[in-house]
């Protein structure tokens, strides 16, 4: 077992602190990681603050976890010491339900272990990437591609994978119409993405305040929803629309934009429950669905994707003392578009 500075909310909604946390000794099949830098997700926030239900304290965030390997069990056979790394949202699943078997480990039927705020197969609390080092299965770890920065790479084992698994599973590419709700941390990379990917891209935000940002990331239209004549203007245009904030919506104003066979996609996970009037999903086909990260197969896929294409995060970098800033700015939606610690301050 190891030691290692983090940081940790101590309870629900208090402000994060510089603490100590045990790390598992290296099991056969685990490595061990120095984690370079980290991001902040907004869920982070949500699970600090019991936003979305009981959490476990001392708390430990981050998923989206980027470093080196600096040690390799006796049975690990994927990595070795040196090799570029990440860890996303879950660090362990059942391996052997349908969906683990399929590649989908992030819905397994036992649900997945989560990087943070859950416990893992040895009963002991999971803590996350707010920290020096991590000891992960080689199963659940990811390679970054050498043409990806490990700062501007770490949001894309959240950020990138949130956006790039619904893309891809509803075909966005060229021909397709895709609109992205909100231009932030998700809604950034999923701009990128979606472009990278050949789709037609649309912004939907609250105002025009981003929009010289959401064209040079690869926006074709912007257009701000607080206008009503956004929703006259775009009726029944959108193939796909992804939403990603983390508020209640409109729904049936958000409805009326997709064509026939449209599908309207939440990423965001508001604390709130949220109501649909299904009078406005009929008609046309529409439909409305979730989804969650992506596989480790899929993560692996999405990074060597963003290598290819030039896709990365747009982030800045913060010391460790400012992360409880840097909470604060994300909820005043001060950031563009990722904060990420440089772990070297823990």
């Amino acid at each position: 077992m190891t030691t290692v500075a983090a940081y940790a909310a101590p309870a629900a909604k208090a402000p994060l602190e510089r603490t100590t946390v045990d790390r598992r000794a290296v099991g056969e099949y685990d490595v061990l990681i120095d984690i370079a830098f980290v991001g902040i997700c907004h869920s982070d926030i949500h699970q600090v603050r019991e936003g979305w239900g009981k959490a476990i304290f001392p708390m430990v965030p981050g998923h989206e976890i980027a470093g080196v390997v600096a040690e390799a069990g006796s049975g690990v056979t994927k990595y070795a010491v040196g090799d570029r790394v990440g860890v996303g949202c879950m660090v362990d699943s059942c391996r052997v339900c349908v969906n683990c078997r399929a590649g989908l480990e992030q819905y397994c039927t036992d649900g997945p272990v989560w990087t943070y705020n859950a416990v893992g197969k040895d009963g002991r609390p999971t803590y996350g990437g707010y920290s020096q080092k991590v000891v992960v299965d080689e199963n659940y770890v990811v390679r970054i591609p050498d043409a990806l920065p490990l700062d501007a790479a770490a949001p894309l084992l959240c950020a990138g994978i949130t956006t790039y698994s619904p893309l891809h599973h509803w075909n966005a590419g060229p021909g397709k119409a895709v609109a992205v709700v909100g231009l932030g941390g998700l809604g950034h990379m999923g701009v990128k993405i979606a472009h990278a990917l050949g789709a037609e891209v649309t912004v939907l935000s609250q105002s025009l305040r981003k929009k010289d940002d959401g064209m040079r990331l690869g926006a074709d239209h912007y257009h701000a929803t607080s206008d009503p004549a956004t929703f006259t203007d775009l009726a029944g245009s959108l193939d796909l629309i992804l939403n990603t904030v983390s508020a209640p919506l409109d729904f049936g104003a958000y409805f009326s934009l997709l064509r026939t066979d449209g599908a309207m996609v939440n990423l965001g996970l508001p604390e709130e429950t949220v109501g649909i009037e299904l009078q406005s999903l009929f008609g046309n086909r529409r439909s409305m669905s979730s989804s969650g990260i992506g596989g480790i197969a899929e993560t692996q896929e999405m990074l060597d994707f963003c290598a290819e294409h030039g896709v990365a995060a747009e982030i800045e970098l913060i010391r460790a003392d400012e992360i409880n800033e840097a909470y604060e700015r994300v909820l005043a939606s001060d950031v563009r578009y990722r904060f990420v610690i440089d772990t070297a301050t823990i």
